[in-house]
């Protein structure tokens, strides 16, 4: 824990300029240990102790609840004179429940603790709500997100019996009622989540080997899309058919592509791509059996094409053929739930966004309508009616999703200018952390705060934005005094955690990126240490060597819990899991986006490979997103490479980058070797050593001691000789 006194003598000049600032709009610029939250925390102490504000007049905002537990305990060890609340803290014989117990009681206990206002950017919103809610929603309301009820959850009294999936998924079901749909969205799932026709014209991994590209709403493979529009066309009427049945009239066997029982009706439709069928027809007509024939062109009217079916098949049905079969929603997705599931979840998604962006639905529509791809058009289609349900049930049953927390406190703040400046008159310190994390609607929820007379004090690191796939906006601190006119950024640039080697090797990967602002940041802490860049054969010795490692740091002394491994995606890890329980070695694990604020004195950072599952791991989201955001290639390099950034600055003293031979990560190639050792197993060589004598050059045995050629005696170092 760092200790907070009330003077500024343990503030180094930048955070004490910070900490004293009386500029309305001041943003903290700090780099990765340069000690932000730590400066945060004198800012309001200052403004305590020193400057005579009251306590209610303070926000300080976070984004998690641990953030805030973490502040608030900061806050207690300051004031605890006698030590025994950081003692309780680290006391691992407690159990959560109690330490929050006594946060509690420690905050009532110290009145100008529990006078401030310190907040998750949700839990302020909900105590908005909840007070004046009314005039904008029922105040009543319950939260709905995608677990259900958490105990610890600082929200978590009024928590709504079912979870966002659970209602989209509901609806989604309910939808299926409309038989229409119901098809569309199973023709959607067989076509773009079994089949994936989108990508059988780009991968060949995706093209069967028997032609049959293309699943029917019964299951049925066939060859062509019209096809499965025929077969779909059948379906939908509940007729029965079989699919390129075997028939042998005379001659030879052959498979007309469609046969109608009912109707003793067989159909070949002809395209472009199919083979003459001179030979079937002849055959057909010896047999005297009924033909018809369809067409390609006709299928590019929809409507044409129904109406040709429509009379080609039914009136050659039996008169009292009027066979109807209800469709059920379990029945005709038997096998494709775990499909569905997916697909709820992409709705989900689409929402999220949507609303973070503040974009109509009925717009996204519009502009999905217009997009190239049938995929993008149909899935927009379908969505877009479940999200406009999903907000109507929510409003009905008075649930509020996290983002409609900050928006409808937004809203109620822009229709009700009494209730806003009711919280602009309270709140004349606004103090934001890790404000390279923000959003749209938590950016216009702080403005709607300010007034000319609001300190607005946020700390952060744009070098540390990893956040852009959640809605971030890395623009906001970038930009930032053009997004709060006529502001002051103070850097701190001063590095308290980690080593000279390993503060100078993430400068220079930072610097690689365009988008941030310019800070030099320099380590406190000196160390023979250099970053050690292993790169293994295989992944078992990539394994090994990190077993040996960890054996060695923990004979030296360390703990379990001073040694971290971090990783771009969780199953890089699994193997080194697997390895370390086997020899009951315990490692602190965790993806990097996990481990954001952490910190150890030994990093082994795995999967520093290129390409696809490798880090960087450019994942250029599903097209479906784009309608909503573009994404830009460059900029989802920059964030992994904050990411990479976040990554190295978690060690303190050590630091271990683990590769592969030959499939080094680019981002290792912008670590200056001044900063690195790098080291491996050699590979052994492929050239063998060959003994030749010394006076006639003729090839030897090793443990020959004359030249059986010319007699030259060899003793060793003399006479004979070793040569490639």
């Amino acid at each position: 824990m760092i200790e907070i006194k009330t003077n500024l003598s343990s503030l180094n000049d930048k955070q004490r300029e910070a900490v004293v600032s009386e500029d309305k709009r001041l943003l903290v610029l700090a780099g990765a240990g340069s000690g932000k939250t730590k400066t945060l925390l004198q800012k309001l102490i200052y403004l305590i102790e020193e400057k005579g504000v009251s306590p209610s007049s303070i926000l300080a905002i976070t984004f998690t609840k641990n953030a805030t537990n973490e502040m608030i305990d900061r806050l207690i060890i300051s004031a605890d004179l006698t030590g025994e609340y950081e003692k309780l803290l680290f006391d691992n014989r407690l159990i959560k429940v109690d330490k929050d117990k006594e946060r509690f009681l420690q905050q009532k206990k110290y009145k100008w603790i529990e006078g401030l206002t310190i907040r998750t950017f949700h839990s302020f919103c909900y105590s908005i709500l909840r007070n004046y809610g009314v005039n904008e929603f029922d105040n009543k309301f319950r939260i709905i997100g995608d677990e259900k009820k958490d105990e610890e959850s600082e929200l978590s009294k009024h928590v709504a019996p079912e979870t966002v999936f659970e209602v989209v998924h509901k609806l989604l079901i309910e939808q299926c009622e409309n038989v229409e749909f119901l098809l569309q969205l199973k023709r959607y799932i067989l076509d773009y989540v079994i089949d994936k026709i989108h990508l059988k014209k780009i991968d060949g991994n995706y093209l069967p080997k028997d032609g049959k590209y293309f699943t029917t709403l019964d299951g049925t493979k066939v060859r062509s899309k019209s096809e499965q529009f025929i077969a779909d066309w059948f379906y939908r009427h509940s007729i029965k058919y079989e699919y390129e049945p075997l028939l042998n009239v005379k001659d030879f066997d052959f498979h007309p592509d469609f046969y109608i029982p009912e109707a003793n009706l067989y159909i070949e439709h002809i395209s472009d791509k199919s083979f003459p069928t001179k030979n079937k027809e002849e055959q057909i007509q010896k047999g005297n059996l009924l033909l018809v024939k369809t067409f390609e062109s006709m299928t590019k009217d929809s409507a044409l094409f129904n109406h040709t079916l429509d009379k080609v098949v039914k009136n050659r049905l039996p008169a009292n053929y009027h066979k109807t079969v209800s469709l059920s929603f379990k029945e005709e997705f038997n096998g494709y739930h775990e499909d569905v599931k997916d697909f709820v979840a992409q709705i989900m998604r689409i929402t999220d966004m949507m609303k973070v962006e503040n974009i109509d639905f009925d717009l996204v529509l519009e502009n999905a309508r217009k997009d190239q791809h049938e995929r993008v058009r149909n899935f927009y289609e379908l969505a877009v009616p479940i999200v406009k349900k999903y907000v109507h049930y929510c409003t009905d049953k008075s649930y509020l999703d996290f983002n409609d927390l900050i928006s409808r406190s937004t809203s109620l703040f822009h229709n009700h200018v009494d209730i806003a400046n009711k919280y602009k008159s309270k709140y004349q310190y606004i103090l934001v952390d890790e404000f390279q994390d923000v959003n749209n609607l938590q950016v216009d929820l702080i403005k709607l705060l300010l007034t000319d007379q609001t300190q607005l004090f946020c700390v952060g690191d744009d070098w540390q934005s990893i956040y852009g796939f959640r809605g971030s906006n890395v623009s906001y601190i970038v930009d930032f005094e053009n997004h709060f006119p006529n502001s002051k950024v103070v850097k701190l640039n001063l590095n308290y955690r980690s080593t000279q080697n390993i503060v100078g090797a993430s400068n220079e990967v930072i610097k690689q990126n365009k988008y941030r602002v310019d800070k030099e940041v320099l380590s406190s802490k000196r160390s023979e240490h250099k970053i050690v860049v292993y790169s293994g054969g295989s992944e078992e010795e990539n394994i090994q060597f990190c077993f040996d490692k960890v054996q060695e740091l923990l004979k030296d002394g360390l703990s379990d819990d001073d040694i971290l491994f971090l990783y771009r995606r969780s199953k890089m890890y699994s193997p080194y899991y697997f390895r370390f329980k086997k020899d009951g070695i315990k490692v602190q694990s965790k993806t990097i986006h996990a481990a954001k604020g952490l910190e150890a004195k030994v990093v082994f950072i795995l999967g520093l490979t290129d390409g696809n599952g490798g880090f960087p791991d450019i994942w250029l989201e599903d097209r479906i997103f784009q309608v909503i955001k573009k994404a830009n290639h460059d900029l989802l390099m920059e964030e992994e490479r904050r990411l990479f950034y976040v990554a190295i600055t978690r060690a303190k003293d050590k630091l271990f980058l683990i590769t592969e031979k030959g499939n080094e990560s680019s981002f290792l190639k912008e670590i200056p070797d001044i900063f690195t050792v790098k080291t491996s197993i050699p590979i052994k060589s492929v050239v063998e050593k060959v003994v030749t004598c010394h006076k006639c050059f003729s090839q030897l045995e090793k443990l020959w001691m004359v030249c059986p050629y010319c007699g030259e005696k060899i003793n060793g170092k003399t006479i004979g000789k070793e040569s490639i």
